[in-house]
């Protein structure tokens, strides 16, 4: 909190969100970020291009004087400007209106300016959504537990999608499409995860044989990456609510089913915490 007392009125309108003033800034500084990203996908398109361009172009320029005001106030109120400034909000703040500037000097730059959409992660400090952070981290300690099972899947997949992919390319042909092995690779991908885009389809019976044992596939491929996380967020909720007993969760590799006496992972040897004790804790 800075000592002046103008640079401290001025961080607690920037900054503090639990304040009246704070809020309003924070709503309407939102509410200027959804105007100016929807301004920015709108001057794309080209017929509203060639309708309004003068006034989207001059929109563009508001906003962005407005965003760097207010980006120039966050630096004004604080002791350490540098510190925000390296932080990761204090990084979106300044590529959220750096292509408006570089588009002077480089031809549709001002494109990217559709990075301040990033800006909308305020909204989880206007909404006080930040309480959420504790299952937030309960679903990140699930992917991390299960990020080898997801890696086994991965490369297995990617066994099946170039197995599958030379193989089409051999049985159709450059005749019928599968110019490359790459190619043959891209047509596995889509098929195996149901998406299906069409652009490229096999024409032989073999091909048309192989694709629909892919499209099978595809359907227990999908659930595979979903049961694995789901698995482990159940046990991690287990763990931490203690209705195992004795759970023992290894915090270097996430293995389960250990013995009550066990001091190390049997998996990686990493030192495991003390067993729980809770039906000695239930009868005290």
């Amino acid at each position: 909190m800075p000592l002046s007392k103008y640079r401290r009125a001025l961080y607690v309108v920037v900054f503090r969100n639990d304040t009246r003033a704070g809020k309003t800034f924070d709503v309407i500084l939102l509410a200027l970020i959804v105007l100016s990203v929807t301004a920015v996908m709108l001057e794309s398109v080209e017929s509203i291009r060639i309708r309004y361009g003068r006034l989207l172009y001059a929109a563009e320029w508001a906003f962005t004087i407005l965003f760097t005001l207010e980006y120039a106030a966050r630096l004004a109120s604080l002791n350490r400007p540098l510190n925000y400034a390296r932080s990761f909000y204090g990084v979106v703040d300044l590529l959220a209106i750096l292509p408006t500037y570089v588009g002077l000097f480089v031809p549709n730059a001002q494109a990217l300016s559709a990075v301040r959409a990033l800006r909308l992660l305020r909204v989880f400090r206007v909404l006080k959504l930040l309480q959420y952070s504790g299952e937030a981290n309960h679903l990140f300690r699930a992917l991390h537990a299960s990020r080898r099972r997801i890696a086994v899947f991965v490369f297995s997949a990617t066994l099946i999608v170039l197995v599958v992919g030379a193989t089409m390319y051999v049985i159709e042909g450059p005749q019928h499409g599968f110019t490359s092995i790459p190619l043959s690779c891209y047509w596995a991908i889509v098929t195996l995860t149901t998406v299906g885009f069409g652009d490229v389809t096999p024409k032989t019976p073999p091909g048309q044989f192989l694709a629909s044992a892919l499209m099978l596939l595809g359907y227990g491929v999908i659930a595979v990456p979903t049961g694995i996380v789901t698995s482990e967020l159940i046990a991690a909720e287990r763990d931490r609510a203690g209705s195992t007993g004795n759970a023992r969760f290894c915090p270097g590799c996430g293995e389960r089913g250990h013995d009550p006496a066990a001091k190390f992972c049997k998996g990686c040897g990493v030192a495991l915490p003390p067993a729980a004790k809770r039906q000695e804790s239930m009868n005290a």
